[in-house]
């Protein structure tokens, strides 16, 4: 008797109709998903048409379909492949991110754990710095790196990560260690722990969701940075992939926007590829950052 009553109230369940609200979120979540997505969409097959289809055409699947185009792009820069750039790119991003990691936690953790003098001015003017545009300090960074025979190398776009220059990573992570309880920092201070130990053995391995959020972000926004490398790279050896893929473009000429368009397709593979090995660590990271110590 137990189980036809189960049975009975699964088939019921089963003949439950679907409510019209669920049915038209779904909806609404679906076309939004493919708006968000058919630029992409759009760019993969672009790459595929011939130049003088790309924009001639309005159909999105090509009539001729030119797979040339990404040998063409990958071979484009003569003694350099492409490649060159996708190599000049990962190691400022990755030098970028090693650098944020490391200033920016502990900047954090002397702004929430440490007590010296000029504290909270020096926090506030932090965070004035956010609301600071790029384009006020560039002037100024130029000097100086001109000055000291930077240009047309990468210490410009790399040292400054070692200082602490990213307010918005720093406020973060400040905001991260405040939800931790300072009952650990009492209990290792009571063990004996200095305050690096205390950073470096408590602070540390908890803050690793804010850490790996920081070094996901850190590596997308240098990545794909194109006003800074213009501003400080000359020789095209040098050049990233968002100045490379500058170069398809003739202002006298005629544009090869297939081979850019192919290029511009593979330099998405990078923050894709990372953005999936670390998603759940970004939910993580999201899904804690609103504990209370």
């Amino acid at each position: 008797m137990t189980t036809n009553t189960r049975l009975a109230a699964v088939a019921t369940r089963r003949r439950r109709p679907v409510p019209i609200s669920k049915i038209v979120l779904t909806v609404v979540i679906s076309v939004g998903a493919f708006g968000m997505l058919y630029p992409l969409i759009w760019l993969l097959f672009a790459s595929f048409k011939p130049n003088n289809e790309i924009f001639a055409v309005s159909q999105l699947l090509p009539q001729i379909w030119e797979f040339g185009n990404y040998a063409e792009g990958w071979f484009a820069a003569g003694t350099q492949t492409f490649g060159r750039y996708f190599g000049n790119s990962v190691v400022i991003a990755l030098a970028s991110v090693v650098g944020n990691l490391i200033s920016c936690s502990l900047a954090a953790f002397a702004f929430v754990r440490l007590k010296f003098r000029f504290k909270k001015p020096l926090f506030a003017l932090m965070l004035m710095t956010v609301m600071l545009p790029a384009q006020v300090t560039i002037i100024p960074q130029f000097i100086l790196f001109h000055s000291w025979g930077w240009v047309n190398t990468y210490w410009p776009l790399i040292l400054p990560k070692f200082f602490g220059v990213e307010a918005f990573f720093i406020f973060l992570m400040i905001q991260f260690i405040r939800g931790i309880p300072r009952d650990l920092d009492d209990a290792a201070q009571l063990d004996g722990c200095n305050p690096w130990q205390l950073f470096w053995r408590i602070i540390l391995p908890l803050l690793r969701p804010a850490l790996v959020t920081t070094a996901i972000f850190s590596f997308l926004w240098s990545y794909n940075d194109f006003f800074s490398p213009l501003i400080y790279l000359t020789e095209s050896d040098l050049f990233t992939v968002p100045l490379a893929l500058r170069q398809f473009l003739d202002s006298s000429g005629e544009s090869a926007f297939g081979p850019m368009f192919a290029m511009s397709t593979l330099s998405l593979l990078p923050p894709i590829i990372m953005f999936a090995i670390f998603q759940r660590q970004i939910v993580d990271g999201i899904a804690t950052s609103g504990l209370k110590g």
